[in-house]
C-alpha cells in the first residue's frame, strides 16, 4: 500500500511541473513548487533557501504562507547549518534526527515555534553553478524519506534553480537596458546643451570672418581662410548631431514637395567635382531614368547623397572612381554610390551606420571625420520610409545604396513597365 503511495507521487510529477509552468512570477512559481514539495513528499513544511553572495549566507526566498513573514529576515548560515553544509558540498542530505545533528540551525526552530525532526535537503544547481537548496521537513507520521521522495525533491530542484537563474538573467537584461536608457537621456541632454551653447558663438565667429577676410591684407586672407573653413566644419558636425538626436528623440519633422531625383543627384556631383579632382578621383553618374520623382524633403536627401559621396572620395585613393547611379526599383528609385576604394572588413559591416563609429582605428586611421556622415545618412533616409544599406569587399571598393518611395503618379507607370 505504502509503495502505490509512492509511486503515485511520482507519476504526478509531470502534471506537477505542467503546473507550475502557468506562474505569473518567479515568486508565485517558488511558493507553488514549495507546496508540491510538501504534498508529494508529505511534509510538514518545505522551504526553497537561495545564496545570498552579499552576506555570504542563504536566505529564504520561498515557505509556507504561514512562516514566510517570520522567515523573510533570517540569514542562515553556510557553517553551522545543514542547508549550508549542502550548498557548500552539493550533496544532498537526508537525516533521521535533526536535534542530535550538530549542523542543525535552531535559530529558525525558534523564530517559527516549530520543532524539526526529519529534514530532507538537495542542492539546486543549474549549469555548474550551485544557486540554493530545496528542502522539506518532518515527513507525515514520524516517518522517514525515502529515496522516492530524494528523486521528487531532486527533480524539483531542477525546476526551481533553472526558474531562480533565469529570474536573475532577466534582472540583469532589466539593469542593463535601464542603464542604456538613461546612458541614452544623459549623451541626448549632452548633444541638446552642447549643439545649443555652441551655435551663437560658432555663428559670431564665422559672420566676423567672413566679414574681415573682405578688409584684411593679402597676407593675411590664407590664415582666415583656414579660420572659416574650419568653423564651418564644426558647424557641420553640430548640425549632424543634431540632426541624428532629433530623429531618435521623434522631434524632427520632413518638409515633403515633390522633387526630381536626377536634379539633386547632379546638383550634388557638381559640388563635389573640386574634392575629387584634388585626389585625381573620377566622379560620374548613370542616371537611367531622368524624369523619376519622389515626394520627399529635398534638404535632408541632399544631405545624404552629399554625406555617401563624400565618404565615397574620402575612402577612394588616388586614381581611382566614384559612380552614383539612379534606377527605378518596383514603386522605388534606387540611388547608388559605388567606389573603387579600401573598402570595409566583413565585421564592421554591420556597423558603419552607428554614429561616431569608425573603420580605422583612431590611433592609425589616415581620414579625418567623426563617424557621423553615414549615420546622418542613414536618419535622412529612414526619415522618407525609406532604407539604406552596403555591400563591401575590403581592399576592392564599396557600394551604398538606398530606396525612396517614388511619387504614387510616377511609382504606377514605372510598376506597369515592369510588369510589362
Amino acid at each position: 500500500m505504502t509503495l502505490s503511495k509512492k509511486t503515485s507521487s511520482l507519476d504526478r510529477i509531470p502534471a506537477v511541473i505542467r503546473g507550475l509552468g502557468s506562474a505569473p512570477d518567479i515568486r508565485e512559481f517558488l511558493q507553488r513548487l514549495t507546496a508540491a514539495a510538501m504534498e508529494l513528499t508529505g511534509s510538514a513544511s518545505a522551504s526553497v533557501l537561495e545564496f545570498d553572495q552579499s552576506s555570504n549566507a542563504l536566505r529564504f526566498v520561498a515557505a509556507p504562507w504561514f512562516w514566510k513573514q517570520l522567515l523573510k529576515d533570517v540569514i542562515v548560515p553556510l557553517e553551522g547549518s545543514i542547508a549550508g553544509w549542502v550548498f557548500a558540498n552539493k550533496k544532498s542530505q537526508n537525516i533521521q534526527n535533526a536535534a542530535n545533528d550538530p549542523r542543525h540551525f535552531k535559530t529558525v526552530d525558534q523564530t517559527t515555534n516549530f520543532t524539526t525532526s526529519t529534514l530532507l535537503a538537495v542542492p539546486m544547481e543549474h549549469k555548474g553553478n550551485t544557486i540554493g537548496v530545496l528542502e522539506v521537513v518532518n515527513k507525515a507520521g514520524n516517518a522517514h524519506y525515502t529515496e522516492d521522495d530524494l528523486t521528487i525533491l531532486e527533480i524539483l530542484a531542477l525546476f526551481a534553480a533553472m526558474a531562480l537563474w533565469n529570474a536573475k538573467l532577466e534582472q540583469k537584461i532589466k539593469g542593463t537596458h535601464d542603464d542604456l536608457a538613461e546612458l541614452d537621456r544623459l549623451k541626448s541632454n549632452f548633444i541638446g546643451i552642447t549643439s545649443h551653447e555652441l551655435r551663437t558663438p560658432l555663428g559670431l565667429i564665422l559672420g566676423h570672418a567672413t566679414f574681415l577676410k573682405e578688409i584684411i591684407a593679402e597676407e593675411h586672407r590664407e590664415p582666415m581662410e583656414t579660420i572659416i573653413r574650419n568653423a564651418t566644419r564644426l558647424k557641420e558636425i553640430i548640425e549632424s548631431l543634431t540632426d541624428v538626436d532629433n530623429y531618435e528623440t521623434g522631434v524632427a519633422r520632413i518638409r515633403q514637395k515633390t522633387i526630381l531625383i536626377s536634379r539633386i543627384v547632379k546638383e550634388v556631383v557638381i559640388s563635389f567635382q573640386d574634392m575629387a579632382a584634388s585626389k585625381n578621383i573620377t566622379l560620374q553618374t548613370d542616371i537611367k531614368d531622368e524624369d523619376l520623382q519622389v515626394e520627399a524633403d529635398a534638404n535632408k536627401i541632399t544631405v545624404a547623397i552629399s554625406n555617401l559621396v563624400r565618404n565615397a572620395i574620402t575612402f577612394t585613393n588616388e586614381g581611382g572612381h566614384v559612380m552614383v547611379t539612379v534606377e527605378s526599383v518596383t514603386g522605388h528609385v534606387q540611388i547608388s554610390v559605388k567606389d573603387n576604394g579600401i573598402g570595409i572588413p566583413t565585421a564592421d559591416l554591420s556597423h558603419v551606420f552607428d554614429r561616431f563609429f569608425q573603420v580605422e582605428s583612431h590611433l592609425t586611421r589616415r581620414h579625418t571625420g567623426m563617424g557621423l556622415g553615414l549615420s546622418v545618412a542613414k536618419t535622412m533616409i529612414e526619415m522618407h520610409g525609406g532604407r539604406i544599406w552596403v555591400e563591401s569587399v575590403e581592399g576592392k571598393g564599396s557600394t551604398f545604396s538606398f530606396l525612396l518611395p517614388l511619387r504614387p503618379s510616377n511609382a504606377k507607370s514605372t510598376e506597369q513597365a515592369f510588369i510589362t
